[in-house]
């Protein structure tokens, strides 16, 4: 008698320690308390790592949860394209996530994005195509309007629209958040995080601020030239972050009750801490991770010795090495 020919292969059985695939191993980011820079102060300042998410930054987290939420409500099909405007991070999750899930990916990108998120991007398979970062909000040349444009035109393509999708902050309330209070054994009493598309900081906060009682001070972390700081628009020489449009069209996804307070950082601050965090902590962190730090620092200076300040450090710093020790390559003798 011959053995019937299986037609839907067996699954192997589960080890013990082993992830069933990369998505298993979005999240549950390590923290560190810094040492160095924070020698001076009585307060400990401690960095969460979302560097250590499997495509390099907090991104990963809102990824996952915008592609399963619309699977689930039917607004993404399977094999469906993907499509967003995005500075690097939130297209490199959707690009990694799309990769495992089915869905092709194409990026709108700005023409300051650094050559090594371009590099990932491309080897994740997505689709880039560049934009004017410049545009004004009305103007159809801008990000988000070619993104839209581009969903139009091809069938069944689905906008994740992370602006505006309320997936993203709820990524952070469900899991950041949590992870924040349980890390730090609900001894946290502030959060610092800057804003980009406002998730990270107003899911983290709203959630700290639900389970402290109200007691969690969340400051939000700035570059100058953004608008969110209160200031007039200008340049942003920091990627990811900031917003040079005006408050009628910040992203809905961001709800500035949830910040206590705004700080703005000059970039040359920002990028010297980034260069100190490498220097002095062995910690090799992007640049906005360098703006959130340097808040924190100011905010921690007068606190007490019980209190404990949480950074929110997005991304890691491998994908802008060109940019935080330019000419590199060519002092090193690099080929």
């Amino acid at each position: 008698m011959t053995t019937p020919e299986l037609t839907h292969p067996i699954a192997p059985p589960a080890l013990p320690g082993v992830a069933g695939s990369v998505l298993d191993l979005i999240g549950s980011t390590p923290m560190v308390r810094l040492n160095a820079l924070a020698a001076d102060l009585a307060a400990q300042v401690v960095v969460k790592l979302e560097g250590r998410n499997p495509g390099g930054s907090a991104k990963d987290r809102p990824a996952l949860q915008m592609i399963r939420t619309a699977e689930a409500a039917g607004e993404l099909l399977p094999g469906a394209t993907i499509v967003e405007s995005t500075s690097g991070n939130t297209g490199i999750g959707l690009a990694l996530v799309g990769r495992l899930t089915g869905h092709p990916v194409v990026i709108v990108h700005g023409a300051g994005m650094s050559r090594e998120k371009l590099a990932l991007l491309a080897l994740y398979g997505a689709e880039l195509v560049e934009a004017d970062w410049d545009a004004g909000p009305d103007d159809p040349a801008n990000p988000r309007a070619v993104a839209d444009r581009i969903a139009a035109e091809r069938p069944h393509a689905w906008r994740s629209g992370q602006y505006d999708n309320a997936a993203n902050p709820a990524a952070h309330f469900t899991h950041t958040g949590p992870e924040v209070w349980a890390q730090t054994g609900g001894r946290v009493t502030h959060l610092v995080a800057s804003i980009g598309t406002g998730g990270t900081i107003t899911g983290t906060g709203r959630f700290l601020k639900q389970v402290s009682g109200g007691h969690v001070r969340v400051v939000g972390a700035n570059p100058a030239g953004s608008t969110y700081g209160g200031e007039q628009a200008g340049p942003i020489g920091i990627e990811g972050v900031g917003t040079r449009w005006p408050t009628s069209h910040w992203p809905s996804i961001f709800d500035p009750a949830v910040p206590d307070e705004i700080r703005s950082v000059p970039d040359e601050v920002a990028f010297a801490t980034t260069r100190r965090l490498a220097a002095e902590e062995a910690l090799l962190l992007g640049p906005s991770s360098g703006l959130a730090v340097a808040v924190a620092l100011d905010v921690a200076r007068d606190l007490p010795a019980e209190a404990v300040v949480v950074v929110m450090a997005p991304d890691g710093g491998a994908n802008y090495l060109s940019a935080l020790a330019p000419g590199m390559e060519e002092d090193a003798g690099w080929r």
